[in-house]
């Protein structure tokens, strides 16, 4: 071999060599910045049962007949039977409101179906709006409204037998404590996660709060949330961590 071919062939084996360990260092340092950068995802349940604090009822009473001023004292002597109802079952005046009077004349309905009998023309619709804290108290009034139906009241079809919406309105008086929860329970299933990975939880890096959940507290098949006064609160908070 000339002395040139050694020059050359030392040359590119020193190229060579500083090529590789140009490759192999850089990796190196991107595989210990990803090494620093391991987090783990977790998620914190946190749960409570509350009670609503506002009920809500509609209730909407009817009359039909053929003599429209007659209707009209009838219903205004139904929507007198409720008020009582309402009061002696507790209730203040100002948390019952009496919504405006329906009138509806079949004979100037163009797109009536059949031909309508003079007595039964006109049907007169009134709904009472009953907004209260006393929860329990309209609980107690759902109950006994078969005494307004002895008195004569007739209630419109959809509105009875009644449905009450029962809502809870004091999110924000347990949210902090409840995000403290949630946030605690995310913690511990990080440390859990940590020890049998041989690591160390570290700082957060990301979290999400989640949405608050209104749910029935029994949860049948045909449960509805706002039908029950006894509810369960839930939240789901979602927590990045890094891991050491």
């Amino acid at each position: 071999m000339t002395e040139d071919n050694k020059v050359r062939l030392a040359g590119a084996a020193a190229l060579a060599l500083g090529l590789a360990a140009a490759g192999y260092f850089p990796g190196r340092y991107f595989y210990k910045a990803k090494a620093l950068e391991r987090t783990v995802t977790v998620k914190g349940l946190a749960e409570r049962e509350v009670k609503a604090d506002i009920a809500v009822w509609n209730i909407k009473f009817i009359r039909s007949g053929g003599n429209l001023e007659s209707l009209r004292t009838k219903l205004l002597a139904d929507q007198k039977a409720v008020n009582k109802f309402l009061s002696d079952g507790g209730l203040e005046p100002g948390e019952a409101h009496a919504g405006r009077l329906e009138t509806n004349d079949l004979l100037a309905n163009p797109y009536r179906s059949e031909r309508v009998a003079s007595e039964n023309r006109y049907i007169l619709k009134l709904t009472v709006t009953v907004r209260t804290p006393k929860v329990d108290a309209i609980e107690k009034l759902v109950g006994r409204t078969e005494e307004l139906l002895k008195q004569g009241v007739l209630f419109e079809g959809e509105s009875y037998p009644p449905a009450v919406s029962y809502l809870f309105t004091r999110l924000n008086e347990v949210k902090p404590q409840m995000l403290k929860e949630a946030t605690a329970n995310a913690l511990q299933a990080a440390e859990e996660f940590a020890r049998n990975s041989g690591a160390r939880v570290g700082k957060i890096k990301s979290a999400s709060q989640g949405q608050f959940t209104v749910l029935p507290l029994y949860q049948t098949p045909d449960a509805q949330e706002a039908q029950q006064k006894e509810k369960t609160l839930r939240v789901v908070s979602t927590l990045e961590y890094y891991l050491k």
